[in-house]
């Protein structure tokens, strides 16, 4: 974490004049969750669209076959749209899977219409899971980010065990820009190759 002034930041990010002046994580998680619930539908509509698009160039770009997906929880982007387009363009899908509360994530192949049952945690997940290897990308939903690229989730630590083992998928997170903050990193973080919003 940085409180140097000359870094730039967008407007409307919350404080990060240095640690002391930083909320705690858990304070932090409740102010971005209120920050996302304020996004105007419409306005979040038009932002999910211009990510996913993102996300489809991306892709095209790294040539990517296998993609780590998520279902969209409280307000995260909802990528639906894309994941339909990268399905239609051969791009094969898994969504994530939690096995055991202090592991990695598992994976499940899953393509679009396909029915999802609510896990224990609430997640959707498919109903009929066909497990498959961790795929070769990961697009990894994000509470928070910092502009080094280390993400703020839920608290859980389920993507920081399942990016530990090597060799490592791409990472792309996904946020809107107005939850990048700064905070504390902790030992077992692991930064994200790329970070991905609507700006």
């Amino acid at each position: 974490m940085t409180g140097d002034p000359r870094i730039p930041r967008a407007p409307g990010l919350l404080p990060d004049d240095g640690a002391s002046a930083a909320p705690d994580k858990p304070q932090l998680r409740r102010l971005l969750k209120e920050r996302r619930r304020a996004i105007d539908h419409a306005v979040k509509r038009a932002w999910d669209d211009r990510i996913g698009a993102r996300v489809l160039a991306w892709v095209q770009e790294h040539g990517v076959r296998m993609l780590g997906v998520y279902w969209p929880l409280a307000g995260e982007p909802d990528l639906r749209p894309a994941y339909a387009d990268l399905a239609e363009a051969g791009v094969r899908l898994a969504l994530p899977v939690v096995l055991e509360r202090d592991a990695a994530l598992g994976f499940a192949a899953w393509v679009p219409g396909e029915a999802t049952v609510a896990d224990s945690m609430g997640v959707a997940v498919p109903a009929e899971l066909r497990m498959v290897d961790r795929p070769e990308a990961l697009l990894v939903p994000c509470l928070g980010f910092d502009a080094r690229g280390y993400r703020l989730g839920y608290g859980g630590g389920f993507y920081d065990r399942t990016l530990e083992a090597e060799p490592r998928p791409k990472t792309v997170g996904i946020a809107y820009a107005c939850q990048q903050v700064a905070f504390e990193i902790g030992e077992y973080d692991i930064p994200l190759d790329r970070m991905m919003t609507e700006m």
